[in-house]
């Protein structure tokens, strides 16, 4: 009896991790956490204008990918990815995939301006142009709204030739599953890191925001790119981070210990991103 209930509770988890959406970064909820994360720290006249901008959905015509709130316009960008004709272009502004092993090299990895960092920067500079029609703005804010918290993914970041993980089966904990190492920081090790602690959405000061919103997006890219270097890869090949990679038919485990030591480095990310965002649509909405 025993064994039989473990059994089902193995496949109850198994069942929840491969219902959940294709890989992209943090997952739904970790894209809603960080909107509200900036929300709660941009000022009043931003956010009038953040609301102002989000009744003007409709311009964009995409009502199975609604903009609503701020919530839904940040997983707006993976949403439309489902309508390939129309935005199958886009994909590769979710992230910017560099070799771990190799020197850090924004433009080798991003051309024609189509990786993550770069449109960041783009769409924060069309979003601040009032000359802008509504819906070139409302488009920029969805985009940037999506993206920064992308760029603060490692495995967005940080790659072994493997796209950023999505090649190297995982798993999590006792749950083997359908995983890949991209998904598991994306969805369940995402999850539980935003879950477990004190809340990240509130109010900060302008001390506890000014410590992380300096730089530029290059550094902020670099930094993901870093933890996925330092921690991630190393994590899951349990040994360094330019070791042996792990093979087709091996499988990335993260035992209970790996995966509460990845909990902080997760919550850092995820209110940086937060925190970030809120400046970077202060600058270009205030």
């Amino acid at each position: 009896m025993k064994r039989l209930i473990r059994l089902l509770l193995v496949a109850s988890l198994a069942i929840t991790t491969l219902s959940a959406r294709p890989a992209l970064a943090w997952g739904d909820y970790g894209h809603r956490v960080i909107a509200q994360i900036a929300e709660a720290n941009v000022s009043p006249k931003v956010r009038a204008r953040i609301k102002a901008l989000l009744a003007q959905e409709k311009q964009l015509a995409t009502p199975e990918c609604p903009l609503r709130t701020i919530e839904d316009a940040s997983v707006w960008a993976d949403c439309i990815r489902r309508d390939d004709l129309r935005w199958g272009y886009t994909a590769p502004w979710h992230y910017v995939n560099i070799d771990i092993c190799k020197p850090f090299d924004i433009k080798a990895n991003c051309p024609n301006g189509s990786c993550v960092p770069a449109q960041v920067t783009r769409n924060e500079a069309l979003l601040a142009d009032r000359k802008m029609p509504v819906h070139v703005r409302l488009e920029a804010l969805a985009f940037l709204l999506h993206t920064v918290g992308d760029m603060h993914q490692p495995l967005h970041a940080g790659d072994r030739g493997d796209l950023g993980g999505n090649r190297v089966s995982a798993a999590y904990g006792i749950v083997e599953g359908r995983m890949n190492l991209h998904r598991l920081w994306d969805g369940p090790i995402a999850e539980r890191a935003i879950t477990q602690g004190l809340p990240l959405v509130r109010a900060y000061s302008s001390e506890e925001r000014a410590a992380v919103t300096t730089g530029s997006t290059e550094e902020w890219a670099r930094e993901a790119w870093s933890v996925s270097r330092e921690i991630a890869y190393p994590t899951a090949q349990h040994g360094p981070a330019c070791g042996p990679a792990l093979g087709r038919d091996e499988r990335a485990r993260h035992s209970d210990a790996d995966i509460e030591a990845l909990i902080p480095v997760v919550r850092t990310q995820v209110l940086r991103a937060g925190l970030r965002l809120a400046s970077t649509l202060e600058r270009a909405l205030g």
